[in-house]
């Protein structure tokens, strides 16, 4: 029999009020034996609904995150054997917790490391940890795939505040993990245990914890089956972390490219008419895509409207990134950037912004342009993304008469 509504409503605000006292220094203990007493069992959904509603109230997601594994000890016996269970193999649900099953054996390995670690030499020690760290790494794609698939179809049913503390999570762990690596072999091993690993396994723990009882269970109540099949697509071009790609999946996605209608406007004799000349639709796609830059454009109300789809593209996009808005495409703590620089162009301050980053072995040089049309009005940003490290080493000439015969294609 279904909670009646008023009740629900309720226990929410109970659930909401305990979490408020916590924030201002309620003991976890004296919190639980009131949640136990006043609601006694919680969905994951209305987690979502409560930590959503609390960010619109104005708590922060920075201070949401502070105390996000105290929510966890306070709502981890309700939730325990409550979630929903996905039933195909298939499932983008399923694959996410076969890739949590193998962090887990890492975890519970390197736990096993860092516990025993008098019993080794230092060398050996050292050689071992750095391993399990680096196979952890594909933590980053596992992370992705909630931050660019999951989060914005759960930002579509309303919930974009629980994504922006879990993002926030999930770029604490990859601070832990990336300054473990560095750092392991220059700082004495008590400090790194103490500094790095230790904080690091609790974390992709408790991580687990909260995609498989909280994230997952909601995902699975608000989506739809239309919107898995896209997740499960689009998986196929993020990638997996620590599993092979499922047989099952591949056959899935043909059949999905075998169902789907080519896109309006693809056809051969479909033509665009510029001022400076006239493409075929497939010449201005391939065309883009052929740049030697990564390119998105977003429009003026602040969505994403566009992305090139080049071969070797830097940053991960997929097509659930289409629509979104472009404030909830980035992790929280770089928001205030992304708003002054948009804020910016729109008030006619600057008409472009750059940066320059080293990125997985590549030196990447970021550019921001505003769009403007003839009247000078604001018609959106264009985001330009190029890996210039063959750039920065150029010297010298080379003319175009110096280029031999028999050099070939790339």
């Amino acid at each position: 029999m279904s909670e009646p509504l008023g009740q629900k409503e309720q226990r929410k605000e109970v659930v909401k009020d305990i979490i408020l006292k916590l924030h201002q220094g309620l003991p976890v203990e004296e919190a639980k034996e009131r949640f136990l007493k006043e609601v006694g069992s919680i969905t994951s959904s209305q987690i979502a609904e409560i930590e959503q509603s609390l960010i619109q109230e104005g708590l922060s997601p920075e201070e949401i995150k502070k105390l996000c594994n105290v929510h966890v000890l306070l709502f981890e016996s309700a939730l325990k054997g409550a979630t929903a269970v996905e039933q195909s193999p298939a499932h983008p649900v399923y694959l996410l917790k076969q890739e949590n099953r193998e962090v887990e054996k890492l975890t519970a390995s390197l736990k096993e490391w860092v516990t025993h670690r008098s019993r080794y030499e230092t060398g050996p020690w050292v050689e071992k940890v750095k391993e399990i760290l680096l196979r952890l790494t594909g933590l980053d794609i596992h992370y992705t795939k909630k931050e660019q698939l999951l989060f914005p179809f759960l930002e579509q049913y309303g919930f974009i505040g629980p994504s922006k503390v879990m993002w926030m999570k999930d770029d604490e762990i990859r601070t832990l993990l990336k300054g473990a690596i560095t750092k392991i072999g220059a700082l004495d091993r008590e400090e790194l245990v103490h500094t790095y690993l230790n904080p690091l396994i609790e974390e992709v723990e408790g991580m687990i914890f909260k995609e498989e009882n909280i994230l997952f269970p909601t995902s699975l109540e608000k989506l739809k089956v239309g919107d898995w099949m896209e997740i499960l697509k689009e998986s196929d071009e993020v990638g997996y972390a620590f599993i092979e790609r499922p047989a099952d999946t591949l056959t899935l996605i043909a059949e999905l490219k075998r169902a789907v209608v080519e896109e309006p406007g693809v056809e051969e004799d479909h033509h665009v008419s510029l001022p400076t000349g006239r493409l075929q639709m497939k010449e201005l796609m391939s065309l883009l895509n052929t740049l030697p830059v990564d390119i998105t454009f977003i429009d003026k109300d602040d969505r994403v409207k566009y992305f090139s789809a080049s071969r070797d593209r830097i940053f991960v996009r997929t097509k659930t990134v289409i629509g979104r808005k472009v404030q909830h495409c980035h992790p929280p703590q770089s928001l205030e950037v992304v708003e002054n620089i948009l804020t910016s162009f729109k008030e006619r301050k600057r008409d472009s912004v750059d940066f320059w980053i080293d990125y997985r072995g590549k030196f990447v040089y970021i550019r921001y342009f505003a769009v403007r049309d003839e009247k000078g009005e604001y018609l959106g940003t264009l985001e330009v993304t190029q890996d210039i490290s063959d750039i920065r080493k150029l010297e010298g000439e080379k003319r175009l008469l110096d280029q031999g015969k028999g050099d070939e294609r790339d």
